[in-house]
């Protein structure tokens, strides 16, 4: 009904005015509702026109819309009036002018999406163009002192100290800071690696390297925690806590060995106790000491399985093995056909068969692991100084005190080659990688010639591929790390005498050892653990040192 028919309509008394839910539900057919329009009031007869039937359903659904939209708005007015002035400004703010009804409310909030419905015949560039218009938003906040140069404390951190070339370099600005770290990162690196240059240019091969790196995305994994090549120069590594702190001693370390399979470090020591420890850096806690009553251990060490512990004295010919499944100590005192009257230096095969001892007069038994029964003996001139199995235990080498280095063959106990170490008189030291790679000869001398297997095994004068000289006086312990990417040399004879050697570059790192007010006494024994990149040091004072090597990722 228009308005200005309605105001000359008196309401009805008993509605107040008002249209019921009955009057709404149910049309009166007397007063000419249409099929499923609202009832509507009859008109005088005087005033009653006949419309058209389509026309008389349109103006009743106005006429009850108009009457809802007056409801709601008298309603809201109504709830408006009891709220804080504070209230009704910020809804004012944030919904907008409180007279605007919801359906323009829920126009406002759905934003682009009702106008691109609305607007069909728009094109999509045309409704992207406002999608963009309506949600930019500009930053409300502009903090200037963003963009001011800051000065970084150098002192603070011991790895800026570390950086620091001179004194006056206590403080330094953001971008030189950067510009050092990336000096630093790129003398580590050897330079620029290839994924760091910016200008080069994309080939088919970048393409491919995408469509691997898309692959690798989509896969879950430690992608970190391997490395193809160890970067020469500075070496990453943290002091831990010694490994037999839980069980301190004052005796000299003689022998430290980790556990083949577990992360478990044995520390033997001439105060007749061999202790095993759990490695964790932080606390080390003590997993079984075994006490050997009037035995000074001389060496000690895990069989390839782990399963025993095998260990000889300074004074005896005795061989004690510790079950550890069955928790039994099983002493070995005579090995039939073994005519040594004191067994110190041995070694185990890598496949857990042999057991090589070294004897007097230039003797070397190979015992059966399982029987502890010897099997044969091989003969060198001179001294036997040192020996050890190459990787795939099929072969002996050993060091004589002439300077010479015998090669073995196991099955048949034949010599197969026999050369001289270039340079050396005297031979102390012998140890081979487990990757069949390179053989290293230590000497008196201090000199660490490294030489290629093969050369080996087939030049009667193979020439070594590299002569470490940083230690001066005689190299006692030699020992490849499980990747083959660090050979550990030492010297008892001098503190501090200890060094790591890059593989294959043949470079010492620089960082190591690390000397601020503490030093290393003198080095017995060494050992890398076969996982985890721990490196442990068995010194004079009686202490396992721990070193956590980190070259396959940060701190």
């Amino acid at each position: 009904m228009p308005p200005e028919r309605r105001s000359r309509t008196k309401p009805d008394r008993r509605t107040g005015g008002r249209l019921g839910r009955k009057s709404r539900m149910k049309p009166d057919r007397k007063a000419g509702a249409g099929p499923g329009g609202p009832p509507r009031k009859a008109a005088p007869s005087s005033q009653r026109k006949p419309p058209a039937r389509p026309s008389a359903a349109a103006a009743a659904i106005a006429v009850a819309a108009e009457e809802e939209r007056r409801l709601r708005q008298r309603n809201r007015l109504t709830l408006e009036e009891d709220k804080p002035a504070v209230e009704r400004c910020l809804e004012e703010l944030v919904f907008g002018d409180v007279e605007d009804d919801e359906d323009a409310l829920l126009r406002r909030l759905q934003g682009s999406r009702v106008q691109v419905q609305e607007d069909s015949g728009d094109s999509e560039v045309e409704n992207e163009a406002k999608d963009n218009f309506l949600f930019r938003k500009k930053p409300v906040w502009v903090d200037e002192e963003d963009e001011d140069d800051e000065m970084v404390d150098m002192m603070s951190n011991r790895f800026r100290k570390d950086m620091m070339k001179n004194a006056s370099e206590s403080k330094l600005s953001k971008d030189k800071l950067q510009k050092r770290l990336k000096e630093e990162f790129q003398h580590a690196m050897g330079g620029v690696p290839a994924w760091a240059e910016t200008n080069k240019r994309k080939t088919s091969s970048d393409d491919e390297s995408e469509e691997d790196e898309d692959d690798l995305l989509q896969r879950t994994g430690n992608f970190i925690s391997t490395s193809t090549s160890l970067p020469k120069g500075i070496l990453k590594l943290k002091n831990c806590l010694p490994a037999n702190a839980e069980r301190p001693t004052t005796a000299r370390v003689s022998s430290v060995q980790f556990h083949p399979r577990a992360q478990v470090v044995m520390v033997a020591a001439l105060d007749n106790a061999v202790s095993l420890f759990q490695v964790d850096g932080k606390t080390n806690p003590k997993i079984q000491s075994i006490y050997l009553e009037k035995f000074p251990i001389f060496k000690a060490c895990f069989s390839a399985t782990g399963e025993e512990i095998l260990a000889t004295s300074i004074h005896s010919k005795v061989l004690y093995v510790y079950d550890m499944l069955a928790g039994k100590l099983i002493p070995v005192h005579q090995v039939r056909g073994l005519k040594e009257k004191i067994v110190r230096s041995f070694e185990v095969s890598a496949d857990g068969s042999f057991l090589l001892i070294n004897g007097v007069a230039g003797y070397l038994h190979l015992l059966s692991m399982k029987t502890k029964e010897l099997i044969g003996s091989m003969k060198i001139n001179g001294r036997v100084a040192a020996s050890t199995f190459s990787s795939d235990s099929k072969k002996v080498y050993a060091s004589s005190g002439d300077g010479e280095v015998y090669v073995w063959d196991v099955n048949s106990r034949k010599c197969l080659n026999r050369f001289v170490d270039e340079g050396s008189l005297y031979g102390l030291s012998i140890a081979t990688s487990r990757n069949g790679q390179y053989v290293a000869c230590g000497s008196n001398c201090g000199v660490v010639n490294i030489y290629n297997q093969d050369s080996c095994l087939q030049e009667t004068n193979p020439k070594p591929i590299k002569a470490i000289m940083n230690l001066v006086t005689g190299v006692t312990s030699l020992t490849f790390n499980p990747t083959t990417e660090i050979l550990a040399i030492a010297s008892e004879e001098m503190k501090e005498a200890v060094r790591l050697v890059h593989l294959p570059s043949c470079t010492v790192f620089s960082n190591f050892p690390v000397i601020k007010k503490k030093t290393i006494s003198l080095v017995h024994t060494m050992d890398f653990s076969p996982r985890s990149g721990y490196f442990a040091l068995g010194n004079e004072k009686g202490k396992a040192l721990l070193y956590r090597l980190h070259h396959y990722s940060d701190f």
